[in-house]
């Protein structure tokens, strides 16, 4: 292998054949090769996720406290599943291993836009989690800024050490071509779109302090949140994350782990870097690093084309959740949530949470209480918009009655969402 790999000649581009070798992979389950963050639920491993987005709610982070729950013990808020998944998959029979072998999307930039999760079970201490994932659909598109781009959804499915399916999270991720025409209009109607944030004032820091005294006072806890009490139209009291520092995103990497990196240092670091070398482009010392570090390196987000570094989607994703936990309380389950991503949040800027309630149904036997949420940032500028399904207590039926997974495994779930896709883009 030579110091320096060559790019094959259509790298960073979408051809005639890009969409057809995408298309094949649509329905198999791939494998997982790495190694997740956590094999096992533990309180450390709870706590630490929770910590690294600014939760402290003792139903996720104590298990003494958790032990007088209606869950007897204590459970992982709803986004720690990013955090686990066993393989699942067992090895392929040859024809799939040559549908799968290289990346169609090889020097594309593939960037987070949606996310859609369901939770159907609690993880609990000492429970562990097993995935399969796959590609649910894809098709082709008009890129935002000129070229061509490749919508794909990723689904991701995982289950219990009992086999039951415990969650599922479905990616809407963009690859788009690189511009071969970086001074024109589209890249500067780009640059006015991401701009890094200006200093703070004394008194916008007290605003954000005053939010973050009062976080407390607003989590429902122990106290139930009943079906019967909530209003359509009633807003969700706000709450803010920000603003965003280096040190905050390392404390969320101590909790999420690196999910794209290696998760290790040095030749573990190597090791990895010996069968994907594309994953780390050299930095400014002429030294490979992981392609992830835009997310904390100025010059490499620079180098993207970024004003500066920016958050993860995952980041957004969870704030919005500890946003409903709060609210709906211990007794309450957040069984859907999805949430697209509109604009960058860059180092330095800061997001207010907000929701509110946009209908109540009884359904099934179970008190669904429906949600829009949304991120405003530091400009007044909505980042992310999204919506969720609650299910509260009832007052006259008892507590919240778990909902049920479309399927009974993984494998079903998978060809149950492809063939979703395939209906909504018939």
């Amino acid at each position: 292998m030579s110091a320096k790999q060559s790019e094959p000649a259509d790298a960073g581009k979408i051809t005639d054949s890009t969409l057809h070798r995408m298309q094949e992979r649509v329905g198999i389950e791939v494998p997982e090769p790495r190694r997740y963050h956590n094999d096992v639920v533990t309180q450390d491993g709870s706590r630490h996720f929770c910590w690294g987005y600014g939760d402290d709610n003792p139903l996720y982070c104590d298990a003494n406290y958790a032990k007088d729950s209606r869950w007897g013990g204590l459970i992982t808020a709803p986004g720690f599943t990013y955090t686990m998944g066993e393989n699942d998959v067992p090895p392929l029979p040859p024809e799939l291993k040559k549908k799968l072998k290289g990346d169609p999307l090889s020097g594309l930039g593939a960037y987070q836009a949606e996310m859609t999760f369901e939770w159907w079970k609690p993880l609990k201490e000492e429970d562990r989690c097993y995935l399969r994932k796959a590609l649910v659909g894809t098709r082709l598109t008009e890129g935002r800024f000129g070229g061509k781009s490749i919508h794909e959804v990723r689904g991701i499915f995982q289950r219990n050490q009992d086999g039951e399916p415990v969650a599922a999270r479905r990616g809407l991720f963009i690859a788009n071509e690189r511009s071969q025409d970086k001074g024109d209009q589209k890249q500067e109607k780009k640059k006015k779109i991401m701009s890094l944030p200006e200093p703070y004032s004394d008194e916008e820091l007290a605003e954000i302090d005053a939010c973050y005294e009062a976080e407390n006072d607003i989590r429902r806890g122990a106290s139930p949140r009943y079906w019967e009490d909530v209003t359509v139209g009633e807003t969700l009291p706000k709450m803010v994350k920000g603003p965003l520092k280096l040190t905050d995103l390392i404390l969320w990497h101590m909790g999420w782990g690196l999910q794209i990196s290696p998760p290790g240092a040095f030749k573990l670091t190597h090791d990895v870097r010996k069968k994907i070398p594309s994953l780390f482009p050299k930095d400014h010392l002429g030294v490979p690093d992981t392609v992830q570090r835009c997310h904390w390196q100025e010059d490499w987000a620079k180098e993207l084309g970024f004003p500066g570094p920016y958050d993860y989607g995952g980041q957004r994703e969870v704030w919005l959740t500890h946003l409903m936990t709060n609210w709906m309380g211990d007794d309450g389950w957040l069984w859907k949530f999805s949430v697209q991503h509109r604009k960058f949040n860059f180092l330095g800027d800061t997001s207010w949470l907000h929701g509110e309630v946009t209908d109540k149904q009884e359904r099934d036997g179970r008190f669904e209480v429906h949600l829009d949420v949304w991120c405003v940032n530091r400009a007044g500028e909505k980042s992310s918009l999204g919506n969720a399904v609650i299910l509260l207590p009832s007052k006259e039926h008892g507590e919240v009655l778990l909902p049920q997974p479309p399927a009974d495994n993984l494998t079903d779930l998978i060809q149950f969402e492809v063939a979703k896709y395939n209906q909504e883009h018939a």
